[in-house]
């Protein structure tokens, strides 16, 4: 099947489409219809601020549907990826009790309990079985919230599709959950080809048993649909026939699938439509809100999403992806689009397209993106300001729009690059994140004045920086002066704001002394360069800088002396920071380890189980340590009497295929040159089975080796 022109702007439809829905249904998640239409009313728009809620928020929908597709760049970009590797891609990326699942308990959470079965040592797809958890367990709904990425992977392709979907439901889910689930992923793949609501259902229903529920219960909503007019009298048959009473668990499967499906019978080329009736309809509304969206958004593109309301501002293209690469954490769904339709483009035997603008992280080249990018704070009478995405120079950028700035005036636009303050107010999922932009890089924006401005704008880059009361506090670079027509590239590189993270980053403006009116293009912000930053507690009683630590341990405070203090109960843990950008740097701390089996630096970190580590060993080593997955290779080893409670210096270092480490007074090399060496990644400290502190860590970067 060859690749659909606008296979790049159908998949941001679809990624878009999921995240409106899921935001829509979030707030009365598990509502019934009777207290829906009681307490809310019809859902016709978002709802959250009447429920005291932030719209954009950590989900298991949106988490799990895109961190468990990167299995197919971590195993082997191929049809052949098996379910055993997803699993293995979920132990690698999910914090236990803290990221991207709910953590119900065993025998409740689906997932959770195929976790632990992951973590035994049992394989997918058996983690998942009916055989290992039950039939009750196995058939609830997760299988098929997770599909959608599978499907934006596999264009016009739905038994390809369905195949993904049904390895990556087999990790945690069986029987009716998985059919349920590749039969909606089948749906989505034929909708990159079609808008036939009818010949997707056929083409759905030819990858699953035709004798099955799922089916059966196909068969039933569409007579449904041909006998009542009115969805609500379809909805209460569902319900008769297919309710949550008649189902056990937490959140089956079977009466979710029911609504979707009702969903886009009764509104298949109607965005808005379909979102009021699956929502409306109640029960697990994110959930079927987001597959119905995304199937929707694949069928209708762009244009369907705009029919309506506005949808799409108030979420921005924000996307939080909680898992243990904090780096691919605050996210948005341009940078998403642009990378599942590369592992589509790559699975299909076709090259990856290249980034727009050299790779720029912001450049605004898909119609209606903001990438984020909202009014910030500022000072001195701050303008509010308007954002839209505009035709330019034969691309596309971002306009800023400004009216009536006067003198002390600044008008600002940011976009987040690490945890919003909304995370203190978020319910059930954690945020697990680290920043995007760090001390020591160049930030680079290249902005136009457009020619019928009024009055010439002094513009300068603004970065955010968390204080010392969690708040953000404004940080500006040098201003230049834009007459009316004028372009220029602004260059900063950052400086240390005293080991807090960086929230957002954007450009903030003011009238050239007199008033001014117009609009300022941002074509392109990006930043490069490796960080040159010391990481340790800030002045003051904040908690943003611990939160830049993807938490993988037992126990870590901020309430000891050092910086830094972790503690693990059982097996290893690890802090990480950093992103997938870092590749060559150096690291220098100093750390105690007060107990432990093990304990050191790791480096080039892209989750739990993927990473090299520098550690002491109780044993009296020094080793340099490859782990990937369950397979953890010695690369270099030394003598090295360990001492708990005895501060020992340690630097690290890792220049292309080679881990140079230098503790206490003793050196130790190693070199990689395998097909599972890893070539970026950010940083951690590790400890098993005890405790480890330090008060700082500098990270430099280091010429490419």
């Amino acid at each position: 099947m060859p690749i659909p022109n606008d296979y790049l702007e159908r998949v941001y439809a679809g990624v878009l489409g999921k995240l409106i829905g899921v935001y829509l249904g979030r707030p009365f998640e598990g509502w019934t219809y009777q207290k829906i239409m009681q307490e809310l009313g019809p859902i016709e728009y978002y709802v959250h601020e009447r429920l005291g809620q932030p719209l954009v928020v950590t989900d298991d929908d949106v988490a799990g549907t895109f961190t468990f597709v990167r299995a197919l760049e971590d195993y082997g970009i191929s049809p052949d990826l098996s379910a055993e590797d997803i699993g293995k891609a979920w132990l690698n990326y999910i914090v236990e009790e803290r990221s991207i699942l709910w953590w119900g308990g065993n025998g409740n959470s689906t997932e959770h309990t195929a976790w632990l079965n992951l973590k035994k040592g049992i394989p997918a797809p058996q983690s998942g079985a009916i055989a290992t958890n039950g039939a009750t367990v196995a058939e609830q709904i997760g299988a098929q919230i997770f599909i959608d990425g599978w499907a934006m992977v596999a264009p016009g392709q739905p038994q390809l599709a369905a195949e993904l979907a049904r390895k990556a439901g087999s990790v945690s889910h069986d029987g009716d959950s998985v059919h349920a689930a590749m039969l909606w992923a089948a749906m989505e793949a034929e909708a990159f080809v079609s808008s036939d609501i009818e010949h997707l259902l056929e083409t759905g229903l030819s990858v699953i048993p035709a004798d099955g529920l799922i089916a059966r219960l196909i068969a039933d909503v569409r007579a449904w649909r041909r006998q009542y007019p009115d969805w609500r009298d379809t909805r209460q048959q569902i319900e008769n026939r297919y309710g949550y009473d008649k189902y056990p668990g937490n959140c089956h499967v079977v009466p979710n699938h029911a609504l979707m499906i009702m969903a886009v019978l009764y509104a298949p080329d109607d965005f808005q439509k379909a979102q009021m009736i699956v929502n409306t309809s109640g029960w697990d509304t994110d959930c079927n809100a987001g597959n119905v969206g995304c199937l929707i958004g694949l069928m209708q593109g762009l244009d369907g999403l705009e029919t309506g309301p506005d949808w799409r501002g108030p979420i921005a293209d924000r996307l939080l992806i909680s898992s243990a690469d904090g780096g691919s954490s605050i996210n948005d769904a341009v940078r998403t689009a642009y990378y599942l339709t590369n592992i589509g483009l790559r699975l299909s035997g076709a090259s990856a397209m290249a980034l727009p603008k050299e790779g720029a992280q912001f450049h605004f080249s898909l119609p209606g993106s903001v990438q984020g990018f909202t009014a910030a704070g500022g000072v001195g009478g701050n303008r509010s300001v308007r954002t839209a995405n505009v035709e330019f120079e034969g691309g596309r950028a971002l306009a800023v729009v400004y009216e009536a700035l006067g003198p002390g005036q600044i008008a600002a636009v940011s976009t987040p690059t690490f945890t919003p303050r909304d995370v203190l107010d978020m319910r059930t999922y954690e945020l697990m994140a680290t920043p995007l932009v760090y001390p020591g890089q160049v930030v680079k924006a290249r902005v136009v004045a457009d020619r019928a401005n009024t009055g010439a704008v002094v513009v300068r880059l603004r970065a955010r920086v968390y204080d010392e009361h969690d708040q953000l506090r404004d940080v500006d670079g040098e201003g230049r002066v834009l007459q009316p027509g004028e372009a220029a590239i602004l260059d900063w590189r950052l400086p240390e704001f005293g080991g807090q993270p960086i929230g957002e980053i954007g450009i903030a403006f003011a009238a050239d002394g007199r008033r001014a009116d117009g609009r300022v293009l941002l074509d392109y912000l990006r930043w490069d360069g490796a960080p040159q930053v010391t990481l340790r507690r800030p002045a003051g009683d904040s908690d943003f800088w611990r939160r830049a630590w993807v938490n993988g341990v037992s126990f870590f405070s901020k309430r000891f002396s050092p910086s830094f203090r972790i503690s693990q109960d059982r097996g290893e843990g690890l802090i990480i920071h950093g992103t997938r950008q870092w590749t060559d740097y150096r690291v220098d701390t100093e750390i105690v380890i007060h107990l432990g089996s093990y304990g050191g630096v790791s480096v080039r970190v892209q989750g739990l189980r993927r990473r090299y580590d520098v550690r002491l060993t109780r044993q009296g080593r020094l080793e340099i340590v490859r782990v990937r997955d369950d397979a953890v290779e010695v690369l270099a080893a030394t003598p090295f009497p360990l001492q708990f409670e005895t501060r020992i210096g340690c630097t690290v270092s890792v220049t292309g295929r080679e881990i140079r480490a230098e503790i206490g007074s003793v050196s130790l090399a190693a070199r990689d040159d395998s097909e599972q060496a890893f070539a970026d990644g950010g940083i951690g400290l590790l400890i098993a089975e005890g405790a480890l502190s330090t008060d700082e860590v500098r990270v430099a970067g280091l010429p490419p080796g």
